[in-house]
């Protein structure tokens, strides 16, 4: 069990990201060549939401929580993962304002990202009244971990925007979304299959959105370059910052 923290950490943020990061070799592939692109983007996601719903309620499953509660105390809290979800969009436009290259003008990153987190929340909220999961310190609806959907989603908004040309900033933004993953885990407000399927939701839905890419050409920013339009996103409320220079 000491190498539980390490394992999650590894097995989060660089599979997926590997399997992810080789570059595209023409411009517009022909459809067969996207369609297998698709399928090989989706095999982890869909791999982590698979073994989320296997291990649901599974006696492993309980018995690691157990045994992390054990070595850390049953006391423990540390709400970090209520702020570092935030991370991956934080680093994105923190990135634009800074001048990084990324695959798309910041109204295009900011559309994905909305369009990618309402479909991914909403599944997620669905799948927590279907199922009716008792979370490990027994408050409801567990499955899945909502933080670990939204943190996924971003990082992996972030991973699209950014692989080709800063690969590290790319990456990170996983790290903070396992991170938040295992301080679910650490925290007691999740189960390990919580967070697994909550990762595969966020990223699948993510892959889909970059994959078709909806409300293509809307985009009323393009062509000017004295705006600068943000999302602000916190805790206890989400907003807009709209700038315009003269």
């Amino acid at each position: 069990m000491k190498h539980i923290t390490f394992f999650l950490l590894i097995f989060f943020c660089f599979i997926y990201a590997k399997g992810q990061s080789l570059p595209d070799t023409t411009a517009h592939p022909p459809d067969n060549i996207a369609s297998v692109s698709l399928l090989k983007k989706s095999i982890l996601p869909i791999s982590f939401i698979g073994a989320g719903a296997l291990l649901s309620g599974s006696k492993p499953e309980k018995n690691l929580q157990t045994n992390l509660r054990d070595r850390i105390g049953n006391t423990f809290e540390f709400r970090i993962d209520d702020y570092i979800q935030y991370a991956p969009v934080a680093g994105m436009y923190i990135a634009d304002i800074a001048g990084v290259e990324s695959k798309n003008h910041w109204f295009d990153q900011t559309k994905y990202l909305i369009i990618s987190n309402v479909i991914s929340a909403s599944i997620t909220q669905a799948l927590k009244k279907i199922t009716q999961k008792e979370r490990p310190n027994g408050s409801p609806y567990s499955f899945p971990s909502g933080h670990t959907t939204f943190a996924f989603t971003n990082a992996t908004v972030l991973f699209n925007e950014f692989r080709e040309t800063s690969p590290v900033l790319a990456y990170s933004g996983y790290a903070f979304s396992t991170t938040t993953g295992i301080f679910r885990m650490l925290n007691n407000k999740h189960w390990l299959s919580d967070v697994l399927a909550g990762a595969g939701i966020g990223m699948i839905v993510t892959v889909f959105v970059y994959h078709f890419e909806p409300l293509k050409n809307f985009n009323p920013f393009k062509k000017s370059k004295n705006f600068t339009f943000l999302p602000q996103l916190s805790k206890d409320h989400y907003g807009f910052y709209l700038a315009y220079s003269f």
